[in-house]
This record gives structure tokens, sequence and C-alpha cells, in this order.
């Protein structure tokens, strides 16, 4: 059962202890008028003051314990109402805590619908609850609900850190609606010279082109560079830097942060270019890396 059709049972349980407590207070008169009765039943002589006495006795008796009775269910009823109250502060918590979970992990709906109950049943009738034993097993429902808090609040922790690991490491294309036309590795020198090991991957644009950052992260140098022209580098951390090349311009700054899917630069053909476009590296731990291991996510086909 969900947390909340746990709780509504519990409601039917309050509501159930309410009910023996209103039986219970009712019997009271019962139990006066059947003394009342019985005296005058056995009438003058048979009666004497000693009989009369205990029978007063009894009832008296009699009222205590039921007092004493209905005293017990109401303490049950208050016990039970507290211990639902902090069940369902938890299991709201929970219940938020868990959507988020949910939604951080990009669970499709309805995968898992914390608001719908799980499929569960039994041969066995139900039997009737001792209040004790009732509050015995709240008490341990709690102390799971704060175990399984603990857990999912770090795994909400651990998801963050996975999401911000993510968001670092290159994960589209610079440019967008655009195709690679130089890929990474050695190739003929566009101007005719001979070969070269071209450091990158050239990806088609026109001047004046959005040129964006394909990962979050700090920017770590905007200016020029003998050949590169008007350059934008970016540092992603854990040993990422990528390096935008080419551009007409520059539009941000040393120390700028940027989210992935920022503008960074205009495209264009500054440094040594044949024409407008965006030459694109990814270096780690220093080392110039091949991007197309970076491009799956990117969607960039090479024409």
């Amino acid at each position: 059962m969900t947390l909340n059709s746990f709780l509504n049972d519990m409601r039917g349980r309050v509501a159930q202890v309410a009910a023996r407590a209103r039986a219970v207070s009712a019997r009271r008169p019962l139990t006066v008028a059947a003394a009342v009765a019985v005296a005058g039943l056995c009438g003058g002589a048979a009666l004497n003051a000693a009989e009369v006495a205990r029978l007063h006795g009894v009832a008296a008796s009699n009222e205590r314990a039921i007092d004493a009775t209905r005293r017990e269910a109401q303490r049950e009823i208050n016990a039970l109402a507290a211990r639902m109250s902090e069940l369902q502060a938890q299991a709201t918590r929970l219940n938020a805590l868990g959507d988020r979970l949910a939604r951080g992990a990009g669970l499709e709906d309805g995968e898992f619908d914390f608001d719908q109950p799980v499929g569960q049943g039994g041969a066995e009738p139900a039997r009737d609850m001792p209040a004790r034993t009732l509050l015995g097993g709240m008490d341990a429902l709690d102390d799971d609900f704060a175990s399984a808090g603990q857990q999912l609040s770090v795994l909400e922790a651990l998801l963050f850190d996975l999401r911000i690991e993510q968001n670092a490491l290159p994960s589209r294309s610079p440019v967008g609606k655009s195709y690679v036309t130089s890929s990474y590795g050695y190739r003929a020198d566009p101007f005719g010279r001979g070969g070269q090991f071209h450091k990158g991957i050239d990806f088609s644009a026109r001047t004046g082109d959005r040129v964006m950052t394909v990962a979050d992260g700090v920017v770590s140098y905007s200016g020029v560079r003998s050949g590169y022209g008007n350059v934008v580098e970016v540092d992603h951390g854990n040993g990422y830097v990528t390096r935008y090349a080419h551009n007409s311009r520059n539009v941000v700054k040393v120390g700028d942060l940027v989210r992935v899917g920022d503008e960074i630069a205009k495209a264009g053909s500054t440094g040594r270019s044949t024409g407008a476009h965006v030459h694109f590296e990814v270096w780690e731990n220093g080392r110039v890396q091949n991007p197309r291991k970076f491009l799956g996510n990117m969607g960039v086909t090479r024409q």
C-alpha cells in the first residue's frame, strides 16, 4: 500500500477506537439501572441495608471500570492521532523528495507514480490489531521513514553531482544546424602546402552565427592566438578545456561563468582560415583529444 493509503487505514482504526469508547460510555447508565432494578425486585424484607450497600458498591466499581476503559480508549485515540500526524508529515516529505528524484532522473510520466497504490493482497482474513501492536508498528514505520528519507537525500545529492559532472562534459555542437566540414587528424593543408595535423573539428557556419559553449564552465581565455584568430577557451573542470576559434568577435571575457548552450562568440573567418566556420577543440589534462568521441550526443554529421 502507498503511504497515503496506509495513513487512511490508520484513520479508520482511530475511528474504531473512538466508537469503542462511545460504546463503553453508553454502558454506564445501564449498569446503574441494573443495580436499581435488582433492588426493586428483591423487595422490602428480603432487601436489607447491607445488600443495598453491596449493590451500590458493585455499581460504583463498574462505573470506575467503565471510566478507566474510556480514559484508556481516549489515550489510544490521542496517541494514534499524534503518530498519524507525524507519519503524514513524513509521507508528504518523502513523496515530495521522491517526485524530485523521479524528475531529476528523467523518468517518464507514470513510470514511478507516488500517488498510485502498488498491487498487493492476500487470502488470509483480516483481524483486529491491538492498539499497542499498532503503535509499535507505527514506531517501526517512522524509523523506516527516517532511514528512507536519509537515503533519498543522499541519492538526490549524488544525482545533483552527477548532473553537474555530465553538464561539464562536451555534449552538443557549438553551432546550431551545422555539419562537420573537416575532421580531427592528419589532412591536406587547406592552403595547399602539404599535410598537417588538424587538432580539432571544423563546423560549417555563416559569419555572425552564434557560437555556443558545449558544456558548463568558466571562460579561461578570450582573445587572439596565432593562426586561430579570435578564440575563446572554456575550462570545464576535471581537466577538460574546449577551444572555439576563427570567431568574427568574442562576446565573453575571462572569468565569465557559462552554461551549456550559452553564446560565447560570433562565427567568422579570422586567423588562418579559408572561410567562415567554427574550429572546435577538446583538451583533457593538457592533451588534445579527438572531439569525435563526444559527438555521440551532438547529432552532427559530416557532409
